[in-house]
């Protein structure tokens, strides 16, 4: 069993950060509920109920790893990837819907995510509470709070003005909704007044835990976008949380050429089970059927390409769309993560996608994708690759895209050269432009859950495709699902819908 971050045992729980090779048994419920919480051991089970909620798993649950939830709500409307329906019938339209931008407020994966996020919101709010009541470690609380205003950022990008509460003695027609700019205010202010309390450690039981250097991450991306959801750009907040978060001393993982590595280069370690702990900032722990699974590589594979490498069957489903295929040099090592043409299994990806809704492609249209090369253990169902929420890579672009937007392109450049680099790319010529940085983000980081934020930032998410037209406005946010309108009468749909 792999030692990282928090084992989570469906059941009676039993969490412990120590060591999950730990079986002495701990009889929690003699204790009292106070004295318990305020310990290191019941601190740590407050915050497992927490984390349980991130990993991805069936339903629409989590994070990413899984299907039909806020990974795929996220990255399918963009540019980056999409299931079209296949012209023998298989794959459901919602996948198809959200690339043509053409979501419903009773879509499901619509549904999915909104469920998830309040969920895990009030998981949040649950272990605040125990933690606060118990007087337990104030890096313990900190962590509860920061957890929880990840769940309202990434429910202020996706819907804009939502519910909002911070205690659950509440009912649910009785939340009130807060705008967009006010939950923006309160993120900002709970990070602020928490994240130097966070556990420095790095590693090792925080392994997938949020600590100051993933606070610090988790700030810098907000300030990144304030501009969108407040409606005041706030590049140098962003550039100086980055700066905070560089003192935990990361760097950018090797992209050396790897005997080893099924893709072919080290680079490659960054998506496989254990991340590197130089670049990894914050990821999600994976252990295919006891705690979370990622699909991707399964999902996108051919059902005999997959059987002949990993000896199951793959779904046929996620293809990336040919333009962004084509946008990447033939010398870039993340170029090898794609499968065209002939493959094991006898069967050949065409380039070309002709329709992805009506009729739908033909069973092997599509690029394919193994970023996630799947590790063990694994199964039709998935396999046991942790996923990456933060790392490295992505703030030092997102920091020479900050300088850029400050009138100091001249410092950018190293940045975005060091990336380029190590994905065996020349460096830039003449010092990035704000377009240079927006297509080196799309290089580095598909797959990752950071297009559709990316593309609204830089102003290209409503661009015609190769099948669809412009898209309207409103569609830089989702839709406050029907079901939510009909429980709470006090919410109001975002215009448009």
């Amino acid at each position: 069993m792999k030692l990282k971050n928090i084992l989570v045992v469906v059941g009676l729980i039993a969490a412990s950060f120590a060591s999950c090779t730990d079986i002495e048994e701990q009889v929690y419920d003699k204790y009292p509920a106070n004295e318990f919480y305020g310990s290191p051991e019941g601190a740590d089970v407050a915050l497992a109920g927490v984390y349980a909620r991130v990993g991805g798993n069936w339903d629409g649950v989590g994070y990413a790893g899984a299907d039909n939830g806020w990974y795929d709500l996220n990255s399918m409307s963009a540019d980056e990837q999409v299931i079209p329906h296949r012209n023998t019938g298989d794959w459901q339209l919602d996948f198809a819907r959200l690339y043509l931008h053409s979501w419903l407020p009773t879509d499901l994966i619509v549904n999915n995510t909104w469920n998830w996020l309040y969920s895990a919101v009030f998981s949040a709010n649950l272990a605040v509470e125990q933690l606060q009541n118990a007087n337990a470690e104030d890096s313990k609380i900190a962590e509860a709070k920061v957890l929880r205003a990840f769940f309202y950022y990434l429910l202020m990008d996706d819907y804009g003005n939502v519910p909002f509460y911070t205690e659950n003695n509440i009912t649910v027609d009785e939340l009130p909704q807060i705008s967009r700019a006010e939950l923006y205010d309160f993120v900002i202010t709970e990070l602020e007044d928490n994240v130097e309390t966070l556990a420095t450690t790095k590693g090792g039981t925080y392994y997938g835990r949020f600590n100051k250097w993933a606070g610090y991450a988790l700030l810098a991306k907000v300030y990144l976008n304030a501009e969108v959801y407040k409606g005041t750009a706030q590049w140098q907040k962003s550039l100086d949380a980055i700066t905070k978060l560089e003192e935990g001393g990361f760097s950018l993982h090797s992209g050396a050429t790897s005997d080893t590595n099924p893709l072919g280069y080290e680079y490659y370690e960054l998506f496989g089970d254990v991340m590197p702990e130089d670049e990894t900032i914050l990821a999600m722990y994976v252990t295919e059927n006891i705690v979370s699974r990622n699909i991707y590589t399964v999902r996108s594979l051919s059902g005999p390409h997959a059987q002949e490498v990993f000896g199951f069957s793959g779904w046929n489903g996620t293809i990336v769309p040919t333009a962004y295929y084509n946008a990447y040099a033939d010398n870039d090592i993340r170029k090898a993560q794609f499968k065209v043409g002939e493959q094991p299994g006898n069967i050949s990806y065409s380039l070309e996608v002709s329709s992805l809704d009506n009729p739908g492609a033909a069973p092997y249209a599509g690029v394919r994708n193994m970023k996630f090369y799947p590790v063990a253990p694994l199964d039709g169902a998935g396999a046991s690759n942790d996923f990456p929420i933060f790392r490295y890579a992505d703030f030092m672009l997102m920091k020479a895209e900050c300088y850029v937007r400050l009138n100091n392109a001249a410092a950018a450049k190293p940045l975005v050269d060091a990336v380029r680099v190590r994905a065996g790319l020349a460096a830039l010529a003449v010092a990035p432009t704000l377009e240079d940085i927006y297509n080196e983000r799309a290089f580095e980081l598909n797959w990752e859950g950071h297009r559709r934020q990316d593309m609204i930032r830089f102003g290209t998410f409503l661009d015609a495709n190769d099948y669809r037209g412009v898209s309207e406005a409103y569609r830089t946010l989702f839709p406050i699902p029907t079901s939510a309108l009909d429980a709470n009468q006090n919410l109001e749909q975002n215009p448009g819908y």
